[in-house]
């Protein structure tokens, strides 16, 4: 594609002020484009615009929100190739996967706009004591002021829709730090609300440094919530900035799958185990990473595992027929083979896979795993998966639990028992049954408990996070 020059957005306008930073591809390390990172001084300037703004998105119908969030989603769909493309060019994700990506943007952004004219509120009895006679409460929700949305660099489209989509449903003004390799899907995506009609002063999108948006984190005045998706680490810091703020945390993961004896199809969830561990390089905080399978099926499943992974292509993302594309950066894939390294040291032995060229990490089965190896403890975002037997359902339950994270499981059962069962121990934030931990559908409550994070995604959900809920009693 075109190299794309780009400045910060602010007003909207562009500004190229900042400093130029040069995004490059993490296939070939090619010039993709060239941003301009904005100075605390802009950033600081947008801010003042964001809270002029808000009353002025405070005050917009809900049918006009819902009008600008639907020519949105015609907007994106319209320029589908193009922007997966754009996915392909900055983020190095595999076309076939991009292309999801955008048709889940799309669905991000009309879902937002039907949810935008049905949040209602309620009403409540308060005549529950002789004396209060005549009197009942209102309870609405509004929004809850300019919100900072951070994001990270796996979805640089759809993880940009959720925080801008719902934010635009309840009429707060944004501000998107997008990930540093990837800022132009952000910087599309605000065009189009401008283009559609939402306010220019109540969306900016800014490269900023980790400094400047740490700084921006506690500023408890005028950016009134804080959502932000990525590494555990810097979330929980960035909460501890943003002390008196609305604070929603997508972090990370280390998602496990458990296979009981009793599901037919183990081909099935074989291939669709290592599929939902290995897309786009295993770079998702639910890519699928341990698998349990009962024992008395797990040498069957092993077989059928190998033989998908095998299965797979890697290289060139543009391509229509890759599945496996590169990492987003060097230091990542050299990290992902220490721990493979660390892992085979430790006695794990390597089923398939286990090397790397440049960024590319092959698809790799592990089993033999065990406690204190980080392939098992950590979140290891690679193409990689520590595939091990179990005897007792309860006993393996344990073992999903043994994690300092918890944000979805998956279950190949037919046992009711055993799905309630697993529905009521397991802490995650979602456990999805029949398929992998991996699946997700944009309107859904999505979020997790431990270090996985904090409040839920999803439109509605989202929405509810982003605005305050107020009480109005009447005495008549």
């Amino acid at each position: 594609m075109t190299e794309i020059r780009r400045g910060f957005l602010m007003s909207g306008h562009e500004h190229f002020d900042g400093e130029e930073v040069f995004i490059r591809s993490p296939w070939d390390q090619s010039v993709v484009g060239v941003v301009w990172q904005a100075s605390r001084t802009g950033a600081l300037e947008a801010v003042r615009l964001l809270e002029q703004s808000f009353a002025v998105t405070r005050q917009l119908a809900s049918h006009e929100r819902k009008r600008v969030l639907l020519e949105v989603a015609e907007k994106i769909a319209a320029q589908k190739d193009d922007l997966a493309r754009m996915i392909v060019a900055e983020a190095g994700k595999p076309l076939k996967a991009a292309r999801v990506e955008v048709e889940r943007a799309v669905l991000t952004f009309t879902t937002a706009g039907e949810e935008s004219v049905r949040m209602g509120g309620e009403v409540l009895p308060l005549d529950l004591l002789k004396g209060n006679e005549g009197r009942w409460g209102m309870v609405r929700r509004f929004p809850a002021g300019p919100v900072l949305a951070i994001t990270p660099f796996n979805f640089p489209l759809n993880l940009v829709a959720h925080k801008l989509a719902p934010a635009v449903a309840v009429g707060c003004p944004v501000l998107v730090k997008p990930a540093p390799q990837t800022p132009f899907c952000a910087l599309k995506l605000a065009d189009f609300l401008l283009e559609a009609g939402w306010p220019a002063e109540a969306i900016a999108v800014m490269p900023l440094s980790n400094e400047d948006t740490a700084y921006l984190a506690e500023d408890e005045d005028r950016l009134k919530v804080l959502s932000f998706t990525g590494s555990a680490r810097v979330g929980w810091q960035l909460k501890q900035k943003a002390a008196k703020k609305r604070v929603l945390l997508e972090l990370g993961g280390n998602a496990a799958l458990i296979v009981h004896s009793d599901w037919g199809d183990l081909d099935g969830a074989a291939k669709k185990s290592v599929l939902a561990g290995t897309s786009y390089a295993g770079q998702s905080c639910i890519s699928v990473q341990r698998v349990y399978v009962e024992r008395t099926r797990f040498d069957e499943f092993i077989q059928h595992a190998v033989k998908h992974a095998g299965a797979l292509v890697m290289g060139d993302p543009a391509n229509e027929a890759t599945d496996v594309g590169p990492v987003i950066r060097a230091s990542d894939a050299e990290r992902i083979e220490s721990w493979m390294d660390e892992a085979r040291k430790a006695g794990a032995t390597v089923l398939t896979g286990g090397s790397r060229e440049g960024q590319l990490v092959e698809p790799t089965l592990l089993t033999g795993t065990r406690a204190g190896m980080k392939v098992l403890d950590e979140e290891v975002f690679a193409p990689v998966l520590a595939i091990e037997p179990y005897d007792d359902f309860d006993a393996v339950l344990d073992e999903v639990n043994r994690t300092r994270y918890g944000l979805q499981a998956g279950l190949f059962t037919r046992d009711a028992a055993k799905i309630f069962r697993a529905y009521e121990v397991l802490d995650v934030g979602g456990l999805i049954v029949g398929d992998t931990p991996t699946w997700r559908l944009d309107p859904m409550p999505y979020g997790g408990v431990k270090d996985s994070g904090l409040g839920r995604e999803g439109l509605r959900y989202a929405m509810e996070e982003m605005t305050e809920r107020k009480l109005l009693v009447m005495a008549i």
